[in-house]
């Protein structure tokens, strides 16, 4: 199985960073509204097919298998192809280092990725999670308020930051180890453990919080608001952009990418 080495994976990482800066607007929207979809789709499983197993006799295995399932969400990102917030975090910064995006086009692609993967999110959690039924069945229900309510009430502001800091660690990893791959399969293996990793230890991704949150109010879970949800997102946004940016932009540009070639930005993608 081929695949490219740390050094090539972050030139591959500049170049597709440097992709999705230079994306017009509206295909950045319409791919955002695609990711976001995917990553409720995600989650609605993740719901249904753990809703049946009582933590006091599963114990870790009800994460793991909310964590197995919920791989789905970035395999149909990254293969089918789409934009997600998360992993945009650490490659569309990723190419400005390298010099091949400037910083409006870095922000502009963040912020019109960001509406789209809130869109589509709330198009799953209110058509195909609440209004299709699927979720509020008792037990998918049962299981959707607590997971609702771990994010909205247990955790506090810090915790959901730092949870958050590690969740899109391991995610940036995963789409930095797919880039590594050559063929699908290995791009899925990539990202299999990073992912079922972060959510079995009950990290925080804002944009599937952007799914669980807004599905627990559509089917009125007591104790689940508006503003516990935008806290929550905010708190949440910051700590993944903290943990792509940190832990894995700047560590592999100075580790890769600092003191190499720097190409000029890209004249046309200024235009787009």
């Amino acid at each position: 199985m081929p695949f490219k080495s740390p050094p090539e994976i972050a030139r591959a990482g500049v170049a597709t960073g440097a992709s999705k800066a230079a994306l017009p607007l509206d295909k950045a929207l319409v791919a955002g509204f695609l990711a976001g979809a995917y990553i409720a789709f995600a989650g609605l499983v993740a719901i249904v097919v753990s809703a049946g197993m009582d933590p006091e006799t599963w114990g870790g295995v009800q994460t793991l298998v909310t964590g197995t399932v919920f791989v789905l969400g970035l395999v149909l990102v990254v293969v089918a192809g789409s934009e997600l917030l998360t992993g945009n975090m650490a490659l569309v910064p990723l190419s400005g280092l390298g010099g091949r995006a400037q910083v409006d086009r870095i922000g502009l692609n963040l912020l019109w990725v960001l509406i789209g993967n809130l869109l589509g999110s709330l198009f799953v959690a209110y058509f195909l999670a609440v209004r299709t039924g699927v979720v509020t069945a008792e037990a998918p229900l049962r299981r959707l308020a607590e997971i609702a309510n771990g994010k909205a009430h247990a955790e506090s502001e810090w915790q959901v930051f730092l949870r958050a800091v590690g969740c899109n660690w391991l995610v940036c990893l995963a789409v930095w180890m797919a880039l590594a791959a050559e063929d699908v399969a290995g791009k899925v293996l990539a990202i299999f453990f990073p992912i079922m990793a972060f959510v079995a230890m009950g990290f925080d991704h804002v944009v599937a919080n952007m799914f669980f949150l807004p599905a627990a109010i559509f089917a009125d879970v007591p104790g689940i608001g508006w503003g516990d949800t935008l806290g929550n997102w905010l708190f949440a946004l910051l700590g993944n952009f903290v943990g792509a940016f940190l832990f894995v932009t700047l560590s592999y540009w100075y580790l890769y990418v600092r003191g190499t070639d720097r190409r000029p930005p890209d004249r046309a993608s200024e235009r787009a």
